[in-house]
């Protein structure tokens, strides 16, 4: 029997855990707990398997619309779980990095997220890319503004 190797990298987008919760008549953040516990299970079973790089698209920036106590509730849940793995992604190699403007997450999830992105950089064996506050529009309104930025200081040269 022929096995095919792991893809390099493997991307999830988090999706799904209101209604999971609705269909059981339990609040919509029970749902998100939820999908917090199949996040480290993810993450553990990736590791295990030896794949290289994992992506989770956990917050998008449509996610601001929802009512204030879900986002809070979602900003508690990836502070806890930052604060929580924290020793597990430091024992375990992964290197966690982010994609998306995370500078519009609250202080007390950006801290501790900041605090181990620092610490846990590097080569590693793994890498855990979480994407918070991230949408197709807003990337490319990072891109552009870069662009400019270099085009500003001189650091691109005339094609």
């Amino acid at each position: 029997m022929h096995i095919a190797p792991l893809p390099r990298h493997v991307a999830i987008i988090m999706d799904g855990n209101g209604r999971w919760a609705r269909r059981r008549g339990l609040p919509r953040i029970e749902g998100h707990r939820q999908g917090a516990k199949s996040v480290r299970d993810v993450v553990r079973a990736s590791r295990e398997l030896g794949l290289p790089a994992l992506t989770l698209y956990a917050f998008s920036s449509q996610n601001w619309a929802r009512p204030i106590e879900e986002v809070q509730g979602l900003m508690m849940l990836l502070r806890d779980y930052v604060i929580e793995e924290r020793d597990k992604i430091m024992d375990n190699g992964i290197r966690l990095t982010t994609a998306g403007t995370i500078s519009r997450l609250p202080a007390f999830v950006v801290d501790p997220l900041q605090s181990l992105m620092n610490d846990a950089a590097g080569p590693r064996d793994m890498g855990l890319c979480l994407a918070l506050s991230y949408g197709g529009r807003d990337s490319m309104v990072d891109a552009v503004r870069t662009l400019a930025r270099q085009v500003a200081a001189g650091e691109l040269a005339d094609a």
